[in-house]
């Protein structure tokens, strides 16, 4: 088994977990179910910098991030900063999130919201709207055609934005389908870890334009988006660049700055 498999194959105990303590019509009733959502999509399709950055403390890949800061500075930091959304990491055992995490940044901040989880359950998407989520992430890797379109279709009637992750030709021809907002490339390697920004430029063009191009995994450097724009790319996801600083919110500030220069 490689990691995914053990990450999904936990996943499926503490879903049916968590389904057994909160039922849905509990999260239906949430004060956040109702809110109107922030696109995601939209806010990348007009920006000059497309950086969604990420609040991530821990990676099976890197281990410790950061374990030291809080939510909410993080998630006002990348707000005065100018990014255009923020993914947060809800899975506990790998990841060191949750989704007390997801509340905090809602509370924090006006940005569109990402629950970067490994969904592999509809459950999951009910609380992510529940959670104060704007945004659903789906791995191609992990779900079957069926699955991508039911997810995508559930979270669509509720308002959430669909960013679709892949890896190769073969996830990105069995995901592509019109309830998806963003197709997403992840620049790792799943088996090796190894990160290549060939895997966007390669992809890039069997990505139709209807939707809106991400680049995952690598992105470390202002040349690095520069080099993928070019193959319209418009979102960029940042993690353990801002993350690995004491200072997020300043970190994607310069960040951002440098690039608009």
């Amino acid at each position: 088994m490689n990691i995914l498999d053990n990450i999904v194959a936990d996943k499926r105990k503490e879903v049916d977990l968590r389904k057994s303590l909160i039922p849905i019509k509990q999260l239906e009733a949430s004060v956040l179910f109702g809110r109107k959502t922030h696109s995601l999509a939209a806010a990348l399709r007009y920006s000059d910098s497309g950086i969604i950055a990420e609040h991530k403390r821990r990676s099976p890949s890197k281990s410790v991030i950061n374990q030291r800061l809080n939510v909410q500075d993080v998630a006002t930091g990348y707000q005065s900063a100018g990014v255009c959304g923020m993914s947060v990491l809800t899975d506990g055992k790998y990841f060191g999130g949750s989704l007390d995490d997801l509340f905090l940044a809602r509370a924090s901040c006006k940005l569109p919201l990402l629950r970067k989880e490994f969904i592999i359950d509809e459950y999951q998407i009910i609380e992510a709207k529940a959670s104060g989520a704007d945004v659903i992430l789906l791995i191609a890797a992990i779900l079957s055609k069926a699955e991508i379109k039911t997810f995508s279709e559930l979270a669509k009637s509720l308002h959430l934005d669909v960013l679709l992750e892949v890896h190769n030709e073969e996830e990105l021809q069995k995901s592509i389908m019109p309830s998806l907002d963003m197709l997403g490339v992840n620049n790792r390697n799943l088996k090796t870890f190894e990160v290549s920004l060939e895997t966007s430029k390669t992809l890039s063009e069997q990505i139709p334009d209807d939707f809106v191009k991400v680049s995952e995994s690598g992105i470390s450097s202002v040349n690095a988006i520069k080099e993928l724009q070019p193959y319209g790319y418009k979102g960029f996801l940042i993690g353990e660049n801002f993350m690995k600083t004491d200072d997020p919110g300043k970190s994607a500030f310069e960040f951002i700055r440098e690039l608009n220069e």
